[in-house]
């Protein structure tokens, strides 16, 4: 089975996260197919049992809000029953906008692997990277 994983990434933070949870799926005998949110399609999403969603915390502790925010929008109705992991980069804060998504898609029902998201501030450092590895391992066991 192929598992999506949909990320946004404006400094390449998340992006690195994003290659990390694909080689946890990978390690965990699935495959991953790693796209970018302007190249992924909503409605194949909302079909899928379990993907991965990544976005850096922007502004004041948001979604990234030209290309990440409509696409969750466009899938909040369809998360019911889905397990998922969120995943991103923050540079200031404490990971209120991770809260705040969790949140927002365990109310539209979603099931968030590990029950959070996974975070790095800046650049990730190992112990992030595992994290991501680890979690992208726990998302291929679930389905």
């Amino acid at each position: 089975m192929n598992i999506p994983v949909v990320y946004w990434s404006g400094t390449g933070n998340t992006e690195q996260m994003a290659e990390a949870v694909a080689a946890g799926i990978k390690a965990a005998g699935q495959e991953a197919d790693l796209c970018s949110v302007d190249k992924a399609d909503v409605g194949k999403l909302a079909e899928t049992k379990a993907f991965a969603l990544g976005c850096p915390s922007m502004g004041a502790e948001e979604l990234e809000e030209s290309e990440m925010e409509p696409f969750v929008q466009a899938l909040e109705g369809s998360m019911s029953g889905k397990t998922l992991l969120l995943f991103g980069s923050y540079g200031w804060g404490d990971g209120e906008w991770m809260r705040t998504w969790e949140e927002r898609m365990k109310n539209a029902g979603a099931v968030l692997v590990n029950g959070e998201g996974v975070i790095a501030n800046e650049a990730p450092d190992d112990t992030a990277v595992k994290a991501c590895e680890d979690a992208g391992k726990a998302l291929a066991a679930a389905v």
